[in-house]
Protein backbone atom coordinates (compact mmCIF):
# COMPACT_ATOMS: atom_id res chain seq x y z
CA UNK A 1 0.00 0.00 0.00
CA UNK A 2 1.10 3.50 -0.96
CA UNK A 3 1.80 6.07 1.55
CA UNK A 4 -0.74 8.11 0.11
CA UNK A 5 -3.21 5.29 0.59
CA UNK A 6 -2.37 4.94 4.27
CA UNK A 7 -3.12 8.38 5.20
CA UNK A 8 -6.33 7.71 4.72
CA UNK A 9 -6.79 4.77 6.57
CA UNK A 10 -9.15 3.97 9.62
CA UNK A 11 -8.77 5.31 12.97
CA UNK A 12 -9.19 2.23 14.99
CA UNK A 13 -8.72 1.15 18.70
CA UNK A 14 -6.94 -1.93 19.88
CA UNK A 15 -6.48 -3.29 23.13
CA UNK A 16 -2.92 -3.18 24.55
CA UNK A 17 -0.90 -4.05 27.89
CA UNK A 18 -1.89 -1.34 30.56
CA UNK A 19 -5.54 -1.63 30.94
CA UNK A 20 -6.48 1.32 28.53
CA UNK A 21 -7.02 0.88 24.86
CA UNK A 22 -4.93 1.55 22.31
CA UNK A 23 -6.72 5.19 19.78
CA UNK A 24 -4.77 6.00 16.59
CA UNK A 25 -6.05 9.39 16.69
CA UNK A 26 -5.95 12.27 19.47
CA UNK A 27 -2.11 10.79 20.65
CA UNK A 28 -1.01 13.86 22.55
CA UNK A 29 2.73 12.69 20.99
CA UNK A 30 4.27 14.65 18.76
CA UNK A 31 5.19 11.77 16.54
CA UNK A 32 3.27 7.60 17.10
CA UNK A 33 5.81 4.76 16.42
CA UNK A 34 3.74 1.85 15.47
CA UNK A 35 6.19 -1.07 15.24
CA UNK A 36 4.14 -4.89 14.25
CA UNK A 37 6.15 -8.10 14.56
CA UNK A 38 5.27 -11.56 13.97
CA UNK A 39 5.07 -13.15 17.60
CA UNK A 40 6.11 -12.80 21.36
CA UNK A 41 9.40 -14.32 22.64
CA UNK A 42 10.60 -15.35 19.17
CA UNK A 43 14.55 -14.17 18.98
CA UNK A 44 13.90 -11.38 16.17
CA UNK A 45 11.33 -10.18 17.41
CA UNK A 46 13.04 -10.07 21.01
CA UNK A 47 15.99 -8.29 19.80
CA UNK A 48 13.38 -5.48 18.04
CA UNK A 49 11.71 -4.86 21.18
CA UNK A 50 15.09 -4.82 22.85
CA UNK A 51 16.44 -2.76 20.45
CA UNK A 52 13.60 0.26 20.96
CA UNK A 53 14.03 -0.82 24.39
CA UNK A 54 17.17 0.59 24.76
CA UNK A 55 16.55 3.65 22.29
CA UNK A 56 13.17 4.44 24.26
CA UNK A 57 14.47 7.78 25.78
CA UNK A 58 15.97 9.41 22.53
CA UNK A 59 12.49 8.28 20.84
CA UNK A 60 10.71 10.38 23.93
CA UNK A 61 13.37 13.15 24.04
CA UNK A 62 12.05 13.79 19.92
CA UNK A 63 8.06 13.47 20.98
CA UNK A 64 7.78 10.09 20.09
CA UNK A 65 5.66 7.02 21.72
CA UNK A 66 6.56 3.89 20.68
CA UNK A 67 3.98 0.61 20.87
CA UNK A 68 4.70 -2.96 19.37
CA UNK A 69 1.80 -4.63 17.82
CA UNK A 70 1.17 -8.20 16.93
CA UNK A 71 -1.52 -10.72 16.87
CA UNK A 72 -0.48 -12.27 20.44
CA UNK A 73 -2.99 -12.27 23.16
CA UNK A 74 -2.96 -9.71 26.03
CA UNK A 75 -1.55 -12.34 28.33
CA UNK A 76 1.26 -13.24 26.13
CA UNK A 77 2.04 -9.32 25.60
CA UNK A 78 1.97 -8.78 29.59
CA UNK A 79 4.40 -11.44 29.72
CA UNK A 80 6.51 -10.38 27.06
CA UNK A 81 6.52 -6.73 28.25
CA UNK A 82 7.75 -8.11 31.60
CA UNK A 83 10.48 -10.38 30.75
CA UNK A 84 11.86 -7.47 28.62
CA UNK A 85 11.63 -4.99 30.84
CA UNK A 86 9.80 -2.61 28.01
CA UNK A 87 8.69 0.97 29.23
CA UNK A 88 5.81 0.99 26.04
CA UNK A 89 2.70 -0.68 25.73
CA UNK A 90 2.39 -3.62 23.11
CA UNK A 91 -1.20 -3.89 21.04
CA UNK A 92 -3.08 -6.84 20.52
CA UNK A 93 -4.28 -7.80 16.92
CA UNK A 94 -5.96 -11.13 17.60
CA UNK A 95 -8.42 -10.63 14.88
CA UNK A 96 -6.05 -8.76 12.53
CA UNK A 97 -8.02 -6.42 11.90
CA UNK A 98 -5.56 -3.54 12.47
CA UNK A 99 -2.77 -5.74 10.34
CA UNK A 100 -4.98 -5.99 7.43
CA UNK A 101 -5.36 -2.02 7.45
CA UNK A 102 -1.67 -1.73 7.35
CA UNK A 103 -1.40 -4.22 4.90
CA UNK A 104 1.11 -6.24 6.73
CA UNK A 105 -0.58 -9.74 6.73
CA UNK A 106 1.74 -11.86 4.12
CA UNK A 107 2.99 -15.24 2.91
CA UNK A 108 6.14 -16.03 4.47
CA UNK A 109 8.01 -19.27 3.87
CA UNK A 110 8.66 -21.12 7.15
CA UNK A 111 10.95 -23.64 6.99
CA UNK A 112 9.83 -24.69 3.37
CA UNK A 113 5.87 -24.05 3.98
CA UNK A 114 4.19 -21.19 2.87
CA UNK A 115 2.65 -19.63 6.29
CA UNK A 116 0.54 -16.38 6.69
CA UNK A 117 1.79 -14.08 9.28
CA UNK A 118 3.14 -10.84 9.70
CA UNK A 119 5.39 -8.65 8.07
CA UNK A 120 7.78 -6.85 10.08
CA UNK A 121 7.27 -3.65 9.64
CA UNK A 122 7.25 -0.02 11.24
CA UNK A 123 5.29 2.90 10.71
CA UNK A 124 5.36 6.55 11.98
CA UNK A 125 2.54 8.98 12.43
CA UNK A 126 2.23 12.18 13.24
CA UNK A 127 -0.29 13.95 15.92
CA UNK A 128 -2.41 14.83 12.95
CA UNK A 129 -2.83 11.03 12.29
CA UNK A 130 -1.22 11.04 9.01
CA UNK A 131 1.25 8.84 8.40
CA UNK A 132 4.89 10.28 7.40
CA UNK A 133 7.10 7.13 7.07
CA UNK A 134 7.01 3.19 6.66
CA UNK A 135 9.55 0.70 6.58
CA UNK A 136 8.25 -2.73 5.05
CA UNK A 137 10.06 -5.78 5.14
CA UNK A 138 12.51 -4.69 8.02
CA UNK A 139 15.67 -6.14 8.84
CA UNK A 140 15.87 -6.01 12.75
CA UNK A 141 19.63 -4.87 12.41
CA UNK A 142 19.86 -0.93 12.48
CA UNK A 143 15.96 -0.48 12.39
CA UNK A 144 15.49 1.04 15.65
CA UNK A 145 18.68 3.62 14.57
CA UNK A 146 16.98 4.33 11.09
CA UNK A 147 13.40 5.07 12.99
CA UNK A 148 15.52 7.60 15.70
CA UNK A 149 17.31 8.94 12.59
CA UNK A 150 14.43 9.34 10.35
CA UNK A 151 13.26 11.38 13.56
CA UNK A 152 15.80 13.81 14.50
CA UNK A 153 15.73 14.48 10.65
CA UNK A 154 11.90 15.81 11.06
CA UNK A 155 11.48 19.31 11.74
Amino acid sequence: MAESQLATFTPFTAPMTGAKPFELLGRPAKYTVLYFYPKDNTPGCTTESIAFREAYPAFEALGAEIYGLSRDSLRSHDNFKAKLGLPFELISDADEAVCTQFDVMKMKNMYGKKVRGVERSTFVIDAQGRLVKEWRGVKVSDHVTEVLEFLKSQP
